[in-house]
């Protein structure tokens, strides 16, 4: 059985909108594309090297699916780029018919369904990056593993959330935890049970 796993960026407030850049994903009229530029360091790109070190496959989006093919397919001579191009895709879309990314899986119709299907096939984990739409889906059916957040010392104040109109309520366990330099929290969480309740009274 697969894993999916969520591997984001995240504000101190909740936003995961395009840390990347300021041209990523302006949608919402969002003006701080880039945010996490600046506290990238070699901790950073040790964790994330250890992270997309092991075997995995991706799933993901249709915005972020169309980001990663114009950009990982070009990039031969870049480290990261080659477990990427590796992997097999599978993006959730609606109206991608002609994917040109080698490895490329779309699923398009009975989405929970599917997902559910693929997790219990053989095969490496599933990586989720970037999605914010598909994090809502698979939150909201309880289809995420575990949470790999990079947690930024930044409030963008607007922007798409990682827990928005998807988030169930679900229990999880610190698995991992780090600091950078820079102050960046890496969070390493598993889904574990419901929610407890008790009372200080």
């Amino acid at each position: 059985m697969r894993k999916i796993i969520v591997l984001t960026f995240v504000s101190l407030d909740g936003v995961m909108q395009a840390p990347g850049g300021p041209q990523e994903d302006t949608s919402g009229d969002f003006k701080y594309g880039g945010w996490s530029f600046s506290y990238f360091d070699d901790f950073m790109g040790s964790i994330m090297g250890e992270q997309m070190g092991r075997p995995f496959d991706l799933l993901l989006g249709r915005k972020t699916y169309d980001i990663f093919a114009s950009f990982w397919p070009h990039q031969k001579d870049n480290p990261g780029a080659a477990p990427l191009n590796k992997a097999t895709k599978y993006v959730v879309s609606t109206t991608l018919t002609n994917p040109t990314w080698d490895k490329t899986v779309v699923i398009k119709d009975h989405v929970v369904e599917e997902l559910k299907k693929l997790k219990q096939t053989d095969g490496p984990d599933l990586q989720v990056h970037g999605s914010s739409n598909l994090i809502q889906t698979l939150l909201q059916n309880d289809l995420v593993d575990e949470l790999w957040l990079k947690i930024f010392p930044v409030t963008l104040g607007k922007g798409k959330k990682l827990f928005a109109e998807g988030t169930i309520p679900a229990g999880f366990k610190l698995i991992d935890s780090k600091a950078s330099p820079s102050g960046v929290i890496i969070a390493n969480y598993k889904r574990e049970g419901e929610i407890k309740i008790g009372s200080f009274a």
